[in-house]
């Protein structure tokens, strides 16, 4: 064994640090995790090297304290790896460690699987000439990238079972990649069904000794096929020979801490250093990966025909400026019809909580959060106002806390308030909800889905959550309450999200027979992305959205690095983010330019003022580079913290 060992800590530092190793059959070497003294603590680390010689005086080495592991949970692909996401995102090696290996110190045994959804059967089923041709393009090459564009119920998991299917009998392993594990319990059961115990599953509900459980199974060779969220990703596949990355578009694939990796970023550098197939899918590409189709970069194969029985559902829009109800009298009318004829309905909002804002009619104020800028939302189930940022809450007032009136109420809804006139106008119907405030007991999502996919529900309503692999038969009428929700954000993305959402929830309509429906409910019945977004014209809204990118220089004509400054004492915050612009202006590239600073449009959260610089060029490397040379000698003032999001999804 090595007398020394390089031992990288989860703390935002480049560098690594050196300790004397143990002796014997208690020394550490690398892919193992150990305790090892830290100034005043003892912290967890990484052994990342070996070393038989130190350039420090043994003197000033300290020994590490004990090794948490008997075998090796990496080796040296996962420290390249994390190597090159700590320069890419400007993370520590221990932080980019962290978010790949699991943390837990024993192995238990995983949830068992559930792989009783009915209609998954475990033989591959007959493809259609269209999705033949997709899956032979895809395997007729060890290494490249493809998309998979088609609407919901097109036959996009089956392409992607039979190509993991032909890249398992070929001996190479096989990443799936989803964005909600919850979600896509239907992907998962097929998946088990037909794989058996050569799954894996790595996800975020499992314990951190489940998944230390199944990381080992990975790395033994026992599971060759893992499925996850964005963090399954980093599976120790000795093999490698596919990553398929379903539903790319969603935001979920972004990490929101550091390491502010992007799960499609990393698929491209894995299978790109292990010579892998790449394969994304989505009825709504990201506006990047439809680029890149554009240019023919990635390959794109197309689906156009729906293989259930089902036809693309007819869409109403329903103008809501006259409406005295969030839900319009032509969406309960459709309820009620699609109830009659025995077959169920989803009502998607995408805000939780009974009603948004409070307003005093007399001057005209609000209530925002003491602590973040956002107004509180009542939740009437609650009895309370709540920060859905931070968490603070308060009673709802009875009179107006600036000017003491008496006529005070509320505008705008939530879920809440859908359930309590969903229960008004449909009492014979058996309702559901489901948002982070209904299922976070723990089992309840699951039992909702349950209930609803039994027929023991007749409504089901919520927020994104029943936007996502939802897949039910009798799902006739879909209601989106309010489908310009987010178009006012203050986001370049703003577009795509809301044209996203109406075409992923319209899809839970008509997937197994041709009558489904979709009732648009908005109050911009004329917006360009609504009228897009009716017709399910991927094409032409991106043709447009494109078009309007180019013009006002936002990805992918441009590469953006978000540089956040946050400090308690609001003062602060500013005067970091102007002086760092003024430091690192003189050293971009002629062609590169800042945004700011400014404030972030959310610009206090959890009592902490938040500035942002966007540094934007046409290319990544230039801006990049000085950054990264302008942050190696940085020391952030007192108070300030400071945060650095390569490629950033949101710029709120």
């Amino acid at each position: 064994m090595a007398a020394f060992v390089e031992v990288a800590f989860d703390i935002p530092l480049a560098g690594t640090f050196t300790y004397k190793n143990l002796a014997g059959d208690k020394a550490a070497a690398l892919g193992l995790r150990v305790a090892a003294p830290f100034g005043r603590r003892e912290l967890s680390g990484y052994v990342v090297g070996e070393h038989d010689s130190c350039d420090l005086p043994e003197a000033q080495v300290k020994a590490i304290s004990r090794r948490i592991d008997s075998e090796a949970l990496f080796g040296t692909a996962q420290v390249d790896l994390a190597r090159w996401m700590a320069g890419m995102y400007f993370a520590g090696l221990g932080e980019c460690l962290a978010a790949m290996i699991p943390s837990g110190r024993r192995e238990t045994e995983p949830p068992a699987w559930d792989a009783t959804d009915p209609g998954i059967t475990e033989a591959a089923l007959t493809l259609s000439d269209e999705q033949a041709v997709a899956l032979d393009r895809i395997t007729s090459k060890a290494a490249g990238t493809w998309y998979l564009h088609g609407l919901t119920g097109s036959g996009k998991t089956e392409v992607f079972l039979q190509a993991a299917e032909r890249t398992l009998d070929s001996g190479r392993g096989v990443i799936y990649l989803v964005p909600e594990i919850a979600l896509t319990g239907q992907v998962v059961a097929a998946a088990r069904s037909r794989f058996g115990e050569r799954c894996a599953l790595l996800h975020s509900r499992l314990t951190p000794s489940n998944r230390l459980s199944e990381w080992r199974r990975i790395l033994r060779g026992e599971a060759t096929i893992v499925i996850g969220a964005r963090s399954a990703v980093f599976a120790p596949l000795p093999d490698l020979g596919l990553i398929i990355i379903d539903e790319e578009h969603e935001g979920s694939y972004k990490a929101s801490n550091a390491p502010r990796y992007h799960a499609r970023q990393v698929a491209m550098k894995r299978a790109a250093l292990s010579g892998a197939r790449l394969v994304m899918g989505s009825a709504t590409p990201s506006t990047e990966a439809w680029s890149l189709m554009s240019t023919h970069s990635i390959e794109k194969l197309g689906l156009t025909k729906m293989l259930a029985g089902g036809a693309v559902p007819a869409i109403e829009v329903v103008d809501m400026r006259d409406e005295g109800s969030p839900i319009s009298a032509r969406l309960a009318q459709a309820v009620r019809e699609t109830h009659a004829k025995g077959g169920q309905s989803i009502l998607f909002l995408n805000r939780r909580g009974f009603a948004h804002f409070f307003r005093c009619r007399t001057c005209g104020g609000g209530i925002n959060c003491r602590h973040c800028s956002v107004s509180l939302t009542w939740h009437k189930d609650r009895g309370a106002l709540i920060c859905h940022y931070c968490g603070y809450r308060i009673p709802p007032p009875r009179s107006c806390p600036e000017c003491g009136s008496l006529d005070v109420g509320w505008s705008g809804f939530g879920t809440e308030q859908v359930e309590e006139e969903s229960a008004r106008l449909f009492p014979e119907l058996r309702i559901g909800r489901l948002d982070a405030d209904s299922t976070a007991k723990k089992g309840e999502l699951e039992k909702t889905l349950d209930d609803f996919r039994e027929g023991r529900l007749d409504v089901l309503l919520g927020t994104q959550i029943v936007a996502k692999g939802l897949n039910f038969p009798r799902v006739k009428t879909v209601g989106i309450v309010m489908a310009d929700s987010s178009l006012s954000l203050p986001d370049f993305r703003a577009a795509e999200r809301t044209f996203s959402l109406i075409v992923q929830v319209a899809g839970r309509a008509g997937r197994f027979s041709p009558d489904g429906r979709v009732i648009l409910q908005t109050l911009r019945p004329d917006s360009p992305v609504i009228a897009r977004g009716r017709a399910l014209d991927v094409e032409g809204f991106q043709t447009e959205e494109l078009a309007t990118r180019r013009m006002l220089g936002f990805p992918p004509y441009t590469r953006l690095i978000r540089i956040v400054f946050r400090a308690r004492e609001r003062e602060r915050a500013p005067e970091a983010a102007t002086a760092f612009a003024a430091a690192l202006q003189p050293t971009l590239p002629a062609d590169a330019e800042i945004l700011g600073p400014a404030e972030c449009p959310l610009a206090l959260v959890a009592g902490t003022a938040r500035w942002q610089l966007i540094v934007r060029a046409p290319t990544l490397g230039g801006i990049h580079l000085e950054i990264g040379r302008l942050l190696s000698g940085y020391k952030a003032p007192a108070g300030v913290r400071l945060e650095v999001d390569v490629d950033p999804v949101s710029l709120l």
